[in-house]
């Protein structure tokens, strides 16, 4: 039998690594795992307690509910358009995004983004913002004025404005700390 398991929280290659393992780990056979979900081949009914287990332990929980999905694929969309530096090339507000992406609109998806992850789907994207700010202002590799442009800021001063607002520290204040300060990109709105 071949089931689908969508999974909360994963946003990267290594989560996929991890989900990967656990679910064989429990004589579950992964056919196919990618970001925010898993195909599975098993014998029987799913394991359902099991695999809830193995991926809490990891920092993942099973998506159960339709609001939960909805919220799962947008806050992984979100990370990839943020991660991948193709918010510039993209030709659409991310509201317009988010319409075609889930074919909902927009107030839905808004109302349900909120109600469920507790922010607005705004709120989110800014704190994902900042904090790709952050790892690339500690990589060191590109200028404020590239950060800006990479991230779809219409100019170093916004940028720097929302920075500021967000964590009380200038980007430059940021880069000269001995110890910056980041989070974990899947633990914004969980």
């Amino acid at each position: 039998m071949v089931s689908t398991i969508r999974i909360k929280n994963m946003v990267c290659e290594r989560c996929r690594r991890v989900v990967t393992e656990e679910l064989s780990s429990i004589g579950l056979r992964p056919l196919e795992v990618k970001i925010g979900e898993a195909l599975v081949e098993h014998e029987g009914v799913l394991p359902i307690d099991q695999i809830r287990f193995v991926l809490q332990r990891n920092g993942f929980d099973i998506v159960e509910d339709r609001n939960n999905a909805l919220v799962e694929l947008i806050k992984k969309n979100v990370i990839e358009l943020i991660y991948s530096g193709s918010l510039t090339e993209m030709n659409l507000k991310m509201s317009e995004y988010l319409e075609r992406l889930t074919n909902k609109d927009y107030r839905y998806i808004s109302t349900v983004f909120s109600q469920t992850a507790g922010l607005t789907i705004e709120k989110y994207i800014i704190a994902q913002k900042i904090e790709r700010v952050k790892e690339l202002l500690i990589y060191d590799e590109k200028s404020l004025s590239d950060i800006a442009h990479e991230l779809g800021y219409s100019s170093v001063a916004y940028l720097s404005n929302q920075f500021k607002s967000e964590t009380k520290l200038s980007p430059t204040e940021f880069k000269k700390q001995t110890v910056q300060a980041r989070k974990s990109i899947d633990s914004i709105g969980s």
